[in-house]
């Protein structure tokens, strides 16, 4: 597994390929839409582009527009202490929970007492999975647990070989394992757990791994078979597994737009000649390939022909000096042409 691991991320890195988002931007867009997915959100990655970049809301349930929102703020705040290399504390982790749970959480009034998913509050109630109904830690045993985590992570951040990225993401993926089976929370626990993992790779600066909602059933079963034998490996071996895959699809994806954007070099041209009486009449055919992000653009100016770059650039998910030279290409094959000034003109579809 490891030399699967190194190979993939060498040719991550060779091709670039980081280099062509915004990681704290575009590529996080993805992680929130696949961790929110997993909970059942239905809000797709362009919709929550122009939710957070535009403030667009999309035709979906406002609670779950809430929740991805939600979900970007405790990313956004999870990274600030991660630049920090912020030691973890159960104060941290329940103003994470209060972040993730901001606008979708509840009140709960137990025997115990009363507390707030809401503010990030640790339940005070028993509960039990979905999947058998197996039953978590008794709520009482929650503070001490949680309290031996944060020693437990933070031990093992400062001892952890920097160099060794499989131990890296085998301890980020150990403590998303630890943190579910606290269930420190009455919900929000699996995006908690995700957004912990994610902040222990962030804090290394190797590529974040995503959790595909694509994969939630194998996902799933992997946790639920790990914590039925009290042993994580299973689940390391299928998030190890399904990061390889996801590095593989992007390298892939990412090869093929590079030949697509070689290819819309070489037009091809074919010129036929036809003779009437009186003149010559030369028509030239040239057939134009477009690519994945020209289409993108296409789309976005059908929708908005005031749309600027920086917005097309927020909804592409491609650098602003991308979409300028993508639209120069579109501009030269007669596809798009702009009427009107620079400031007040806007774009039109010729064909």
């Amino acid at each position: 597994m490891n030399s699967e691991l190194d190979s993939a991320l060498e040719e991550y890195i060779q091709l670039g390929i980081q280099q062509q988002l915004d990681y704290d931007k575009f590529y996080l867009y993805s992680i929130i839409t696949h961790s929110t997915a997993i909970e059942g959100s239905t809000v797709t990655e362009i919709e929550n582009q122009l939710l957070f970049d535009q403030g667009i809301s999309a035709n979906k349930p406002m609670t779950e527009q809430l929740m991805n929102l939600d979900l970007k703020s405790a990313y956004e705040q999870s990274f600030v202490y991660a630049k920090k290399h912020t030691d973890y504390s159960i104060e941290l982790l329940c103003k994470l929970a209060a972040l993730v749970m901001k606008n979708t959480g509840s009140t709960y009034k137990t025997i115990a007492g009363e507390f707030s998913s809401a503010k990030g509050e640790l339940r005070l109630l028993n509960v039990s999975a979905g999947h058998g109904g197996k039953s978590y830690l008794a709520w009482q045993k929650v503070p001490d647990r949680l309290e031996k985590f944060c020693q437990w992570i933070n031990e093992e951040r400062k001892k952890i070989d920097k160099s060794n990225t499989q131990k890296i993401y085998e301890l980020s993926f150990e403590a998303h394992y630890r943190i579910v089976s606290i269930h420190p929370w009455a919900d929000g626990n699996g995006r908690m757990s995700r957004l912990i993992m994610n902040m222990i790779q962030y804090e290394a600066e190797i590529i974040p791994s995503i959790v595909k909602k694509e994969s939630r059933a194998e996902y799933i079963q992997s946790l639920s078979l790990s914590q039925d034998y009290e042993d994580s490996s299973k689940f390391i071996d299928f998030m190890l597994k399904h990061h390889i895959e996801n590095l593989r699809h992007q390298i892939a994806d990412y090869k093929k737009s590079m030949e697509a954007d070689f290819n819309d070099n070489e037009q091809k041209t074919s010129v036929q000649n036809q003779h009437t009486n009186d003149t010559a009449k030369i028509t030239q055919k040239i057939t134009v390939k477009i690519t994945v992000n020209q289409q993108k653009i296409i789309d976005a100016i059908k929708e908005n022909p005031f749309i600027t770059q920086d917005e097309l650039s927020s909804i592409v998910g491609i650098a602003r000096l991308n979409i300028n030279k993508n639209m120069k290409k579109l501009q030269e094959q007669g596809i798009i042409k702009r009427v009107g000034a620079d400031k007040n003109g806007h774009w039109e579809i010729v064909k």
